[in-house]
């Protein structure tokens, strides 16, 4: 089926005629076929719908709205049709409006947890949570990085605690495999996984050797992450089995809870809940930080020296087919 777009819009009917209506109560809900007319002419009309759809409009039901009632209307093309998209129509059949309900009632705060996860900054009951979705061959994830740290934990002390959760793209051949080492290492040392992170983001480049291998990035990432063990003093038969395996399942967790927050490139930041796409000026992000302060009833540093403003970059997703 082919892609449209309905827009959001409040818009009066009016101008197409106003006519007496047969109330709804009188006719089981059921648009006259006058009114249902002029609810699809206007939907055609300033939402660009293709002449091809066919646009069905259903019976009036009761909705949350003083004087409107819902109208559930679908779009079909080809044998395939639309989920329902609800309309409001006022009880007097002059005025035609769209708009969004959201939930609001729970702290933005919540929508995506650090429990389990390797953290950096101040504890666990620190007010600003900031959670990171990273690719660890991805540049833009390494500027973003090399920003972050010892940014925000210089500028903000304890007030701030930062996770990392992995979102490998399907284009960066070597990035999964890193994930996985990582999540090894962090099986048993959080300080042993920061230092893996900040190497391999520092040294991305390289891990490929000149050739860009692959089997070369693979083999070089597992040396590195042996070696982190040791100097960590981790059960070094656990990580080397576990690097063995290359299990996937916390990467794919991890990856499946980002796009269903919506993430489909990185670097993705969530401050507090507040999402932040891409490897931004650190000025953005202490705003969302010292946005989220106020909101906890705590004051922000003074502001920081202001910074040039620098294009958003990030490294977009690549779907499967693409």
């Amino acid at each position: 089926m082919k892609p449209f777009r309905i827009l959001v819009f409040a818009l009066t009917l009016a101008a197409l005629g106003c006519h007496a209506q047969v109330p709804a109560e009188a006719n089981g809900g059921k648009l006259s076929p006058d009114l249902a007319r002029r609810v699809k002419v206007l939907i055609r009309s300033r939402s660009g719908v293709p002449p091809d759809y066919d646009i069905a409009v259903g019976p009036r039901t009761k909705s949350d709205v003083p004087g409107y009632d819902a109208i559930a209307v679908t779009f079909s093309s080809e044998g395939k049709t639309s989920k329902p998209v609800t309309f409001l129509l006022s009880e007097d059949g002059k005025t035609l409006a769209q708009f969004s309900k959201f939930d609001i009632s729970k702290d933005p705060k919540l929508l995506v947890s650090d429990e389990g996860r390797p953290a950096r900054g101040g504890p666990e009951n620190a007010p600003v949570l900031i959670v990171g979705f990273d690719d660890l061959e991805c540049p833009y994830c390494a500027k973003m990085h090399a920003q972050l740290f010892p940014a925000l934990t210089e500028r903000y002390k304890n007030q701030v605690r930062i996770v990392y959760k992995d979102f490998p793209l399907s284009q960066h051949p070597w990035a999964m495999h890193a994930a996985v080492d990582v999540e090894c290492m962090a099986a048993q040392s959080a300080t042993g996984y920061w230092n893996l992170v900040d190497y391999i983001h520092a040294h991305a480049a390289e891990m490929g050797g000149a050739e860009r291998s692959v089997a070369k990035a693979n083999e070089t990432i597992d040396s590195l992450t042996k070696a982190e063990g040791a100097k960590q003093k981790v059960n070094e038969g656990t990580l080397a089995a576990c690097i063995a395996k290359q299990d996937d399942t916390a990467v794919q967790v991890s990856m499946k809870l980002g796009d269903e927050l919506g993430v489909d490139s990185t670097p993705a930041l969530f401050v507090n809940g507040e999402r932040i796409v891409g490897a931004v000026p650190m000025k953005y992000v202490y705003k969302a930080i010292d946005d989220a302060l106020i909101a906890s009833g705590q004051t922000p540093p003074p502001p920081p020296p202001d910074e040039t403003v620098q294009p958003t970059e990030t490294t977009p997703a690549t779907k499967p087919g693409n």
